[in-house]
């Protein structure tokens, strides 16, 4: 798993994932996540369009993500899940937790709303 960070000009940060995020990859994902709200974004759009597969450890690294950014006082929003992506947060009704947007771009616009 590779994990790119852009800090957008409203402080949001766009954390995209490449490649499988599994029990590999959940601690690296954790920490890039929770590291990207300690230095201050605490509103974040994870893209997972690039994200081949992802389990129940890549899941917990997304509410670690999540538990982080709220602590800050922000949010996490998935933006392009792929059909497994979006198959496994249905099946775990993490579907309900997350919201989920068909573009960064729409992701980005709704914290502007």
């Amino acid at each position: 798993m590779d994990a790119t960070i852009d800090t957008q000009q409203n402080g949001i940060a766009v954390v995209a994932f490449t490649g499988r995020l599994d029990f590999l990859s959940a601690a690296s994902a954790r920490g890039r996540l929770a590291d990207t709200v300690a230095q201050g974004s605490r509103r974040l759009v994870v893209d997972l369009g690039e994200t081949t597969f992802i389990d129940s450890s890549g899941l917990g690294a997304l509410i670690g993500g999540l538990k982080a950014a709220r602590k800050a006082g922000g949010d996490l929003r998935i933006a392009r899940p792929t059909e497994q992506a979006r198959a496994v947060l249905a099946l775990t009704s993490l579907d309900r937790v997350f919201r989920f947007y068909p573009s960064v771009t729409e992701a980005l616009a709704d914290y502007d709303a």
